[in-house]
């Protein structure tokens, strides 16, 4: 009998896609770990091989999979260390590229503004955690964070001392929270900054900066954090390979 309990209506290389994808964000396979072979998955589903490919197949394109060649077929990790370099060219005095160092300035749980409520898919007013933080280059701040995470999700931050986790937020959602961002989706903006971010930013109000919105997801597609980044337009750049 199938163990599957999605909708009947689907293929069933579908009702498969769907549920190995809520059994990752579950955790039933961590980041980076084999799933079980296709045989075993036909045995476990009462499915055909080949229905049972169909849909790994689907998780390998959509990039939640890959299959290494000899070893078997992977949860794909998301590789997120560099993505700041997509928009921003960040140097060292020496000009040298450089990691911007993280500092927090706050972190306390609210209730949602309508916004992020929208974005995270809560209802207005429900409980979320807001982590304020600046990255700092040489000592100076060139991005200014405002991160939103629902409250339910992400309780252990509230007593966790961040700024020891090193700067990268991700690795500690998934060690503190057992949350892993699989991926993104980000929004490129500008704007005058106003008075508060100008502050963080250790620029003047109006001053122009580069603002990126971003939805991270888990690998089920819901929501686990809402963040604004604003940058010094000074640091902004765009590259793209048309061919």
């Amino acid at each position: 009998m199938s163990l599957l309990s999605g909708d009947a209506r689907l293929p069933r290389y579908q009702q498969l896609r769907d549920h190995l994808v809520e059994q990752i964000a579950n955790n039933r396979w961590r980041p980076g770990e084999a799933i079980p072979t296709e045989a075993a998955l036909a045995s476990e589903f009462d499915m055909s091989v080949g229905t049972v490919r169909k849909a790994i197949d689907v998780l390998v394109a959509e990039g939640v999979l890959e299959r290494q060649q000899g070893r078997g077929t992977f949860i794909r990790r998301p590789q997120f260390q560099s993505s700041l370099f997509r928009f921003f060219r960040f140097e060292s005095a020496t000009g040298e590229r450089a990691m911007p160092q993280s500092r927090i300035l706050s972190i306390e749980p609210l209730q949602a503004p309508s916004a992020v409520a929208q974005a995270l898919g809560l209802a207005t007013g429900g409980e979320v955690i807001r982590i304020v933080r600046t990255r700092l280059l040489d000592a100076k701040p060139v991005l200014a964070e405002e991160i939103w995470l629902p409250r339910q999700l992400f309780e252990p931050l509230l007593e966790a001392d961040l700024d020891r986790q090193g700067p990268l937020l991700y690795p500690i959602y998934e060690q503190l929270c057992g949350q892993v961002v699989a991926y993104a989706e980000e929004t490129l903006t500008a704007e005058a900054v106003d008075a508060v971010h100008g502050r963080l930013l250790q620029v003047p109000a109006e001053s122009p900066v580069v603002v990126i919105e971003r939805l991270a997801r888990d690998y089920a597609g819901k929501p686990l954090e809402w963040r604004r980044s604003r940058g010094h337009a000074q640091h902004f750049r765009y590259r793209i390979e048309i061919r």
